[in-house]
């Protein structure tokens, strides 16, 4: 018997990925900054959610 392992391949798995959809990248559209009402928006929402007892009904 050898002392070396014999490994099974999938061959079919051996072949590249097709390359990724061109709709999942954005080529130099760069997302706006938030103003700082934004931020003070989502930071006070953020707080609210953190608070509030979360629905357990499925």
């Amino acid at each position: 018997m050898s002392s070396t392992p014999q490994h099974d391949v999938d061959h079919t798995l051996a072949y590249p990925e097709p390359p990724a959809s061109p709709l999942w990248h954005r080529h130099g559209v760069k997302a706006r900054p938030l103003t700082d009402a934004q931020k003070r928006r989502n930071r006070e929402l953020l707080v609210l959610a953190q608070r509030k007892p979360r629905n357990t009904a499925a």
